[in-house]
């Protein structure tokens, strides 16, 4: 095997002109991790943010973006009993820390993976572990949503949006989403049951008393938010700590709170159960080639993706 690969690094952080492909040395799993030929990579707004900012300053040298990553194992490091070379896998490794999923190859810890959903291809699969595990982790850990009750999901058709409804669904939680007007058709068919055009309408205005608000937008839509929600309600920001609002004085017991994926194989798993039962499906917008990431990064920092941005990296 060639003891190098193609990736895509950073020149220096800045616009997405500065991405570029280079030839980098192939990883080496260690104990416990396994080695993956990238078949697809997705693209998150964690990536163009590190890109343009530095993120959190969680990189190796060189510094490689992406974290989503669906692929084929090529190796096993010693004490991995999870998967064997051959496997099919998907999976969101080493986050927040770097991962390197713009790339040909890539190691990370076995059970930072699990085996890649038989409905899904690489592309979809790909596209699923973030924002799936964001959404699902926001849900029915921070949230702590049960079925009966009400969430509120702002941008619900982006790329942890979409897959927010329709796990929020799949709970017995009634969903409203704030969206564009075109956008309502799909996510009735994913299962928001209301739906408000942010463009026209005040969401303040047009909610009341939900149990949770999932805020991917960050802004002032988290502070306007705590409106909405009932007494005893929960605030979940996904954007920045910065966005989260203090609940203040007479806020009758909400809980408000900022909350980062982490990789897990069991919710992994479990992504994989929805998919299979037909009640969680991947909206893909775009899907470009490796050496386009800088295209990606354009149309994931433009917000106006409905669903997923995927890097091909292999047929």
């Amino acid at each position: 095997m060639n003891e190098t690969m193609r990736a895509i690094s950073p020149r220096t952080w800045g616009d997405p002109d500065v991405l570029t492909l280079i030839e980098t040395p192939r990883p080496v799993p260690g104990p416990t991790e396994i080695l993956v030929r990238v078949h697809a990579a997705g693209v998150n707004p964690t990536d163009w943010k590190s890109r343009r900012y530095g993120g959190l300053g969680l990189w190796n040298d060189p510094v490689i973006l992406g974290y989503d990553v669906s692929g084929v194992v090529e190796a096993v490091g010693v004490g991995v009993t999870l998967f064997r070379p051959g496997d099919e896998v998907f999976g969101m490794p080493r986050f927040p820390h770097q991962a390197g999923a713009y790339a040909e190859f890539v190691t990370g810890p076995a059970r930072h993976f699990a085996p890649k959903p038989a409905a899904l291809d690489h592309v979809r699969a790909a596209a699923l572990p973030l924002a799936g595990l964001t959404a699902l982790q926001a849900l029915t850990e921070a949230a702590a949503l049960r079925a009966g009750q009400r969430v509120l999901i702002h941008a619900a058709a982006g790329g942890v949006g979409h897959l927010a409804v329709q796990i929020a669904a799949s709970l017995g939680v009634h969903v409203t989403g704030t969206a564009s007007a075109a956008k309502h058709p799909l996510l009735r068919a994913l299962g928001a049951d209301e739906l408000i055009d942010y463009r026209t309408t005040d969401f303040t205005t047009a909610v009341r008393d939900v149990d949770a608000v999932l805020d991917t937008v960050g802004g002032d839509y988290a502070t306007r938010s705590l409106r909405v929600l009932r007494p005893g309600g929960t605030l979940v920001t996904l954007t920045s700590p910065d966005d989260v609002p203090p609940a203040g004085p007479g806020s009758a017991g909400l809980r408000t709170g900022f909350t980062i994926v982490e990789p897990d194989h069991a919710g992994l798993r479990t992504l994989t159960e929805l998919v299979a039962s037909r009640r969680l499906r991947v909206e893909i917008d775009t899907v470009l080639p490796l050496e386009q990431a800088a295209k990606a990064h354009e149309l994931s920092e433009s917000g106006r993706a409905t669903g997923k941005i995927v890097l091909r990296v292999a047929e």
